[in-house]
């Protein structure tokens, strides 16, 4: 019988046992393989009950070293929105391409802890990272007080499971975190304990960590210059060997109003991490990136990647408009502009990149309508996302809709989302 030819890597007993079997009948396995590896991953959970070869091998790391391989052709580019606390409402990967939605499994549950919100979802090949947050803790007092979380988990694609990694050194959430390019590595710098139910209160820390993939271990790193959270942060590569670590926009010092209602003081300026050879540095301070007056903080902030995970641009959506930022000035120029004919039927709004491209998602609000009432009536869970989407490169726009999985109406003031390459 053929074998699947597959990177020495590859050795596990799974895979083992898809090799004695064969994944289409009249065909090598190797040819069987490649086919199956081009099937949009939205697809693979039917496929799994066809029979057990297929089971096996689209459960392995057979199948995403096979798709990585073969380049982003045979790539699903998806996006995981987790809608709120992850123990407790599964997550659900979302397929564009073919309007497509798989749930995961409920993250693990700690008994003591409820509430969690403000945490960061990154992903790393087969893997999908939840990583701090804040919650309330029923061993602390007072019990109505959120505490800043340490902890740390990771689902992987080919088993299916999630698992407890190493937590980080300093408790936090509302925090910047990237994925290092090319590389098994976490950065997280700043954060505090504000919880979503408190519009501004809560602490903020300037721990800088890095955690390491292939270790399971955190690393603490050279501090920012002072306390900060609510920031965000992007990897930007200068040449081969030289890269940098940016944060920014967030909160930092509060003041109160009448001594009583505290307000908080917003971060116009940027901070970035020179890291030479994979190292770290220091900081360096950037400036300010938006004028006195010109807006009290920053909008929703995403980064745009090319196929090999670089920073190809940086944008904000600002209200309707989308901003991109512009290193060499250290200013926010305009991009675009949300649709007008849609601004009317806009709710809670969504900014996440996927694929090259900008969704600008928003919960379609009912309209008063018999036809309307009767379909609500019909599908309670039943709201539709409109997702607006648009593309840098031939600025254009394109729209579409979809049914949303989600029990409760999406609120994407507090939901988490994570793009992921499988």
């Amino acid at each position: 019988m053929n074998q699947i030819l597959l990177p020495s890597s590859s050795s596990s007993s799974l895979i083992n046992q898809t090799l004695t079997l064969n994944l289409i009948p009249g065909l090598p396995n190797d040819i069987g393989a490649l086919i199956l590896s081009f099937i949009s991953y939205s697809h693979h959970g039917r496929l799994k009950s066809i029979c057990k070869s297929w089971k096996l091998f689209l459960s392995s790391k057979a199948l995403i070293s096979l798709r990585h391989s073969h380049g982003s052709r045979s790539l699903s580019h998806l996006l995981c929105i987790f809608s709120q606390d992850p123990s407790v409402a599964s997550p659900y990967l979302f397929d564009l391409q073919n309007l497509a939605w798989c749930p995961l499994p409920p993250m693990p549950c700690n008994p003591h802890v409820y509430g969690l919100c403000n945490f960061t979802s990154v992903a790393i090949g087969p893997f999908l990272y939840v990583i701090g947050g804040s919650v309330f803790d029923t061993r602390s007092f007072p019990l109505d007080r959120p505490s800043p979380s340490s902890a740390a988990f990771r689902f992987d694609f080919c088993t299916w499971k999630w698992e407890r990694i190493s937590p980080m050194i300093s408790p936090r959430g509302s925090f910047a975190c990237v994925a290092v390019p090319n590389s098994d590595r976490i950065l997280v710098a700043g954060g505090g304990s504000r919880h979503k139910l408190f519009a501004a209160a809560g602490s903020r820390i300037s721990s800088v960590e890095m955690y390491d993939v292939k270790r399971d271990e955190w690393v603490s790193l050279d501090g920012l210059p002072s306390f900060r959270a609510g920031c965000v942060g992007f990897f930007v590569e200068d040449g081969e060997e030289n890269s940098e670590f940016w944060v920014v926009g967030g909160y930092g010092e509060s003041r109160t109003i009448s001594g009583m209602f505290p307000v908080d003081e917003y971060c116009r300026d940027a901070v970035v991490m020179e890291m030479k050879n994979g190292n770290d540095g220091k900081w360096r301070e950037i400036g300010d990136v938006w004028k006195i007056g010109e807006r009290i903080r920053l909008g929703k902030i995403v980064v745009v990647e090319d196929k090999d995970h670089r920073c190809s641009g940086v944008y904000m959506l600002d209200g309707i408009d989308i901003l991109r930022y512009d290193m060499d000035s250290n200013r926010w120029q305009e991009e675009s502009h949300v649709p007008k004919e849609e601004r009317c039927t806009l709710s809670s709004i969504g900014f996440v990149a996927l694929d090259g491209e900008l969704l600008v998602i928003t919960v379609k609000k009912g309209v008063e309508s018999g036809e309307n009432r009767r379909c609500l009536r019909q599908h309670k869970k039943g709201r539709s996302l409109y997702i607006q989407i648009y593309n840098p490169k031939r600025k254009t726009w394109r729209s579409l809709t979809t049914k949303s999985p989600f029990v409760n109406k999406l609120d994407f003031s507090n939901a988490v989302m994570c793009n992921i390459r499988m």
